[in-house]
């Protein structure tokens, strides 16, 4: 089975991580987020994963080259943003068959192995990953009856609107029909293609229970950390309390809780809560971070207290510095 995984977006909301390492490569514990997402199929189902992108592509398409993964890689470009409709249309000439598609920055506990049987048992040209929440505003809403068939799709409703708790979930079977369904050109396939798929009843919809991330906010990959930590979702590296270690890192009176440490990274005297530090971070002395991204090579001095902050790769953090949410250097965009 080929797997579509559409990553077009420039990753803004996790700024400036994602100014030099395109979203899709960025690590959560021991794999990138877009091994992350591709989890969801299991291994011997997986024939080729393609890349829906537009956003330094040449630098995923070099990284799955150098680096050994369980799948083949395909990276089909976008020359402009082509919205999520317009950047699965642009696979239309290498995609076959029965396949699988998935939003670029899903964390979560479903398995596609249900999904398939719902597909084969039903028909139809798509079926949808369902999951329930408290407000669906900011999201697509489904309507599905006793057998799973999808009757009605909204694109984020306004509260008058919503008829259901229901919400695509970013993940899907599809057959490769349903691109007799989309224009070519930019489009959005929760505005222009489910809607009318939903009033022809070609789409089913099966919601699932676990955990639903979406994790391109800062907020939210740390969710995606934590839940892959608790669930023990990875094959390398060590677990500490709540904190995965890519490999011990020279710490020294530090206290690390329920956060992410890659290699090389030293810290002196210092509290880390609920933070990522990638490799090659320092962190001095008296030094409190909480809630933080940390980029890669960053040398945070001493007495320094960010919360919420996402520091940029490369960056130094001066002693004294205080900051409450936001990038740093506060410039970064």
């Amino acid at each position: 089975m080929q797997v579509v995984v559409l990553a077009g977006g420039i990753g803004s909301r996790l700024r400036p991580w994602t100014k030099a390492i395109p979203k899709p490569l960025l690590p959560m514990l021991d794999l990138t987020l877009l091994e992350r997402v591709v989890e969801a199929v299991p291994t011997d189902l997986v024939d080729e994963v393609i890349v829906a992108g537009g956003y330094k592509v040449d630098q995923i398409e070099s990284y799955f080259k150098k680096n050994e993964v369980d799948f083949d890689v395909r990276i089909v470009p976008e020359d402009e943003p082509l919205g999520t409709g317009g950047a699965l249309g642009n696979c239309r000439d290498v995609v076959s068959g029965t396949f699988a598609c998935f939003n670029g920055d899903i964390v979560s506990s479903l398995r596609i192995e249900p999904m398939l049987d719902l597909h084969r048992k039903n028909g139809g040209v798509g079926t949808l990953a369902l999951w329930e929440v408290e407000d669906p505003t900011r999201f697509g809403i489904v309507g599905v009856d006793e057998d799973h068939k999808i009757n009605r799709f909204l694109e984020k409703p306004t509260p008058e609107q919503v008829f259901s708790n229901l919400i695509n979930a970013g993940s899907y079977i599809f057959e490769d029909d349903v691109f007799d369904w989309m224009p070519h050109g930019r489009h959005s396939i929760e505005r222009d293609v489910f809607p009318k798929l939903a009033e022809d009843g070609l789409l089913n919809g099966l919601p699932f229970e676990g955990y639903f991330i979406d994790a391109g906010t800062p907020d939210a990959w740390m969710d995606g950390v934590q839940r892959c930590i608790k669930e023990g979702r990875f094959s390398r590296g060590t677990v500490e309390g709540s904190t995965w270690y890519a490999h011990q890192p020279v710490a020294t009176n530090a206290m690390i809780v329920d956060s992410m440490v890659e290699d090389n990274v030293l810290l002196h005297g210092c509290n880390v809560e609920r933070s990522t530090l990638l490799a090659g971070v320092s962190v001095g002395a008296n030094t409190h971070l909480r809630n933080c991204l940390i980029g890669r090579n960053v040398s945070i001095e001493s007495d320094v207290w960010l919360e919420g902050v996402v520091v940029d790769h490369g960056s130094v953090v001066p002693s004294g510095t205080k900051q409450d949410g936001g990038q740093w250097p506060k410039q970064a965009s």
